[in-house]
């Protein structure tokens, strides 16, 4: 773990949070012994960087801590909802595509590495 830490330039304090929670989650299993650690629970090719993100963060796309289904608007803000949730649904659209094995091996799915050609899609201020 400390290797994995270091190699990503964080924390291993911070890192051990994430995987508890991820084994918490059935993502991953702890392994005793000499060469103890951590070690995935099912293939990488099983495993979605939206499992990664729900075991870790909670449900994608909160609207004030709520699922955007819970979140209603009045009035001229009534659209908002749709809004939140087709957020969600883009969201999961590409998250629940991306699995740690595609990561591990830098062969991202062709609608994301697409996504990401975009220009646009670099730049924080400009509309995507």
């Amino acid at each position: 773990m400390g290797e994995l830490a270091k190699e990503q330039e964080m924390p291993p304090k911070y890192l051990e949070n994430i995987l508890l929670q991820m084994r918490r989650a059935g993502l991953v299993r702890g392994q005793r012994g000499p060469e103890g650690g951590y070690v995935l629970a099912r293939p990488a090719s099983q495993i979605s960087l939206a499992d990664v993100i729900r075991a870790v963060d909670g449900p994608l796309a909160n609207v004030r801590g709520e699922r955007p289904e819970h979140v209603g608007y009045q009035g001229a803000a009534q659209a908002l909802q749709q809004v939140w949730i087709a957020l969600r649904a883009s969201e999961r659209a590409i998250l629940e595509e991306v699995t740690l094995e595609q990561i591990a091996k830098g062969e991202l799915p062709p609608r994301v590495t697409e996504l990401a050609a975009d220009p646009a899609a670099w730049d924080s201020h400009m509309p995507v």
